[in-house]
C-alpha cells in the first residue's frame, strides 16, 4: 500500500466517524420532536460537511467555514426551541486540524480566525457556563478553535522537516555514489597508466632486442645471443613488474616489496641503454627524501619519457632531473626519429604523464623545436604530495 492510498483511507475513516458521531449527537438531542424538517436538513448538512473532511486538501478552508456555519445553525436551532445545547465537536475539531495542516498564508489565517470566532459565538448563543466566566470562554475558544489548528500546523511542519531530511539523505547518497564513481574512474585510469608504462617499456625493449637478434643471427651469432639474453631479461623484468602491480591491486604486496622510485632510475637507464638508447643523464639539486607516492610518480614519468624516446626517437636522448626542497623538475629531449607517433594516435603516454602531474598539482610543457627535437618538462611541487 502506497502513502497516498493509506492517507485516503485514513481520511475516509475520520470523516465517517465524525459524521456518525456528530449526526447521532444532534439527532438524539430532541430537535426532531419540535422541528423535524429543519432537524433533518441540519443532520444531513452535518453528515455532508463531516464527510467532506475526506475531500482534497485544497478544500480544507471551505470545509472549515462550513463546519463553523453548521455549528452556529445547530446551536441557534436548539437554543431557539429551548432544548439543551448538545453539539458534538468532532467535525469542527477535525476541520481545524486540516486547516492548520493543509493551508498556508492568508487562507490559513482566515480559517483559524473563523474557527475561533465560531467557537466564541456558539458558546454565547448556547449561554453555557463558559459565557459567565471570560476565562472559561477564552479557554473554550482556544481549545476548540485554535489548538486543533496549531496541532495541524505542527504536524505539517514536522512532515516538511522529515521530507527535507529525506531529501538531504537522497542528495548525500547521490553525492556518495558520484564520488565513488569518480574514485573508481580515477583508479581505473591509474591502473591503466601503470600497466601501460610497465608493458610499453618492457615490450619496446623486447621488440628492439628481438629485431637486433634477427638481423645478427646469421652474420654475428654472438651479438644475436646477447640480444636474445636481453629479451629474456626484459621479459622476466616485465613479469616481475606485472606481478608487483597485481599484488598491489589485490592487496597482497609483500612487506619488503616496494614500488620503484628515484633510486631505481639508474637501473631503468641501464635497461634502455641495453635496448639501444644512448641516453645522457644529468642530476642536480639537494638530496631530499621524497614522499613515497611522489617518488613512484617521478619514476613512472621518467620511465614513460625514456620509453617514448626509445620508440619514437633516433636512438639518443638527454634526461635531466633537478630536485630542490620545493620541487622536482624532470626534463627530457631527443631528436624525433622516423618512428614518430601518428598525430591522430591517442597519445596515452603523454596523457598518462599529464594525469600523474595533475595529481600533485604539477605542470607539463612539451614542444618540438625548429631542429625537429622533442622537449618535455614535468614540474612537480614536493609540498603538494
Amino acid at each position: 500500500m502506497d502513502s497516498d492510498t493509506a492517507l485516503t483511507r485514513q481520511s475516509l475513516l475520520v470523516a465517517g466517524a465524525a459524521a456518525a458521531v456528530d449526526g447521532t449527537t444532534f439527532a438524539v438531542c430532541g430537535a426532531f420532536g419540535v422541528a423535524p424538517v429543519v432537524a433533518a436538513v441540519v443532520v444531513a448538512a452535518i453528515v455532508v460537511a463531516d464527510l467532506a473532511l475526506a475531500a482534497a486538501p485544497r478544500t480544507a478552508g471551505v470545509v472549515a467555514l462550513a463546519q463553523v456555519a453548521l455549528r452556529l445553525v445547530a446551536v441557534a436551532l436548539l437554543r431557539g426551541h429551548g432544548l439543551t445545547v448538545r453539539v458534538a465537536d468532532v467535525g469542527f475539531l477535525a476541520a481545524g486540524y486540516r486547516a492548520g495542516a493543509w493551508l498556508s498564508g492568508r487562507s490559513s489565517v482566515v480559517s483559524v480566525s473563523a474557527l475561533a470566532l465560531g467557537a466564541v459565538v456558539a458558546d454565547l448563543l448556547g449561554a453555557g457556563p463558559a459565557t459567565r466566566d471570560p476565562r472559561l470562554l477564552a479557554a473554550q475558544t482556544i481549545a476548540i478553535g485554535v489548538v486543533p489548528w496549531l496541532v495541524g500546523r505542527s504536524t505539517a511542519a514536522r512532515g516538511a522537516y522529515i521530507a527535507d531530511l529525506e531529501q538531504r539523505e537522497r542528495l548525500r547518497r547521490q553525492e556518495q555514489r558520484a564520488a565513488l564513481d569518480r574514485a573508481l574512474a580515477d583508479e581505473r585510469e591509474a591502473i591503466a597508466c601503470d600497466l601501460h608504462d610497465v608493458i610499453a617499456h618492457h615490450v619496446s625493449a623486447i621488440g628492439i632486442h628481438a629485431g637486433a637478434a634477427r638481423l645478427a643471427v646469421a652474420s654475428d651469432p654472438a651479438a644475436a645471443t646477447r640480444s636474445l639474453a636481453a629479451v629474456e631479461a626484459s621479459s622476466r623484468s616485465a613479469m616481475v613488474d606485472l606481478r608487483r602491480q597485481l599484488d598491489l591491486l589485490h592487496g597482497r604486496a609483500a612487506a619488503g616489496d616496494r614500488q620503484p622510485g628515484l633510486a631505481d632510475i639508474e637501473q631503468l637507464v641501464t635497461t634502455v641503454r641495453e635496448a639501444g638508447l644512448d641516453v645522457e643523464v644529468v642530476t642536480s639539486g639537494a638530496e631530499v627524501r621524497l614522499p613515497e607516492s611522489l617518488d613512484v610518480i617521478v619514476f613512472r614519468i621518467v620511465q614513460e619519457l625514456l620509453t617514448n624516446a626509445l620508440r619514437h626517437g633516433d636512438g639518443t636522448a638527454r634526461l635531466e632531473v633537478a630536485i630542490d626542497r620545493h620541487r622536482v623538475v624532470v626534463t627530457e629531449s631527443n631528436p624525433v626519429g622516423d618512428a614518430a607517433p601518428d598525430p591522430d594516435s591517442p597519445h596515452r603516454g603523454l596523457a598518462g604523464i599529464r594525469r600523474r602531474a595533475d595529481l600533485f598539482e604539477g605542470t607539463v610543457d612539451h614542444r618540438v623545436d625548429d631542429e625537429n627535437r622533442w622537449h618535455i618538462t614535468v614540474s612537480l611541487p614536493i609540498g603538494a604530495a
